[in-house]
């Protein structure tokens, strides 16, 4: 098992865990600290505590919920430490430069493009909405899941969601309008 190499000492297995994991984890510590540069070093910390513990990891949840659990704690202290833990409010949206004909609509977008939208729009959002969506649409978690990373009620959890999913849609047609409803 990986972790066993891990725990014997294997850099290579750990890079596996690394690669495997570092996309979501990413997505993760922008979604609390809303900037890029303090995500990556979050998520340098992140799997330094990782590589650090794992010894200590029982295996009693899976190693991604252990993993997650860890980056959203350590971009907590950091959002605390540096007190950026702000969400913009619905007139706060500056002027953007997205570069498409309105007449084609969110179809005819590129993926990076639609992915730089989606992005803005969790920026806009609030940090536990945003850290909720990605941990149950982005990691693929179920509630429970997410219960033991976030530490929030299974209702709280499902409200958040809602309400999440609810303000995540109002945010994306700000941005790029009505063609949005056709697009999904």
């Amino acid at each position: 098992m990986i972790l066993d190499k891990i725990r014997e000492g294997d850099t290579s297995a750990f890079r596996e865990i690394v690669e495997k994991y570092k996309d979501v984890s990413f997505s993760l510590a922008c979604s609390i600290l809303k900037n890029e540069h303090e995500a990556e070093d979050a998520l340098q910390d992140s799997f330094i505590k990782v590589y650090r513990n794992i010894k200590n990891f029982r295996q009693e949840s899976s190693f991604s919920t252990w993993l997650y659990r860890i980056v959203v704690n350590t971009c907590l202290t950091m959002a605390r430490k540096s007190k950026k833990m702000d969400y913009h409010n619905d007139n706060d949206y500056p002027e953007h430069d997205f570069s498409f004909d309105h007449n084609t609509g969110f179809d005819n977008l590129v993926v990076s493009e639609r992915k730089r939208i989606v992005n803005l729009a969790f920026e806009r959002m609030k940090p536990d909405e945003a850290l909720l969506l990605r941990l149950y649409y982005l990691a693929e978690l179920d509630i429970k899941e997410i219960k033991e990373i976030s530490g929030f009620s299974e209702s709280n959890i499902k409200v958040i969601l809602h309400r999440g999913r609810k303000n995540l849609l109002k945010d994306l047609q700000k941005i790029i309008g009505k063609d949005l409803k056709k697009a999904l």
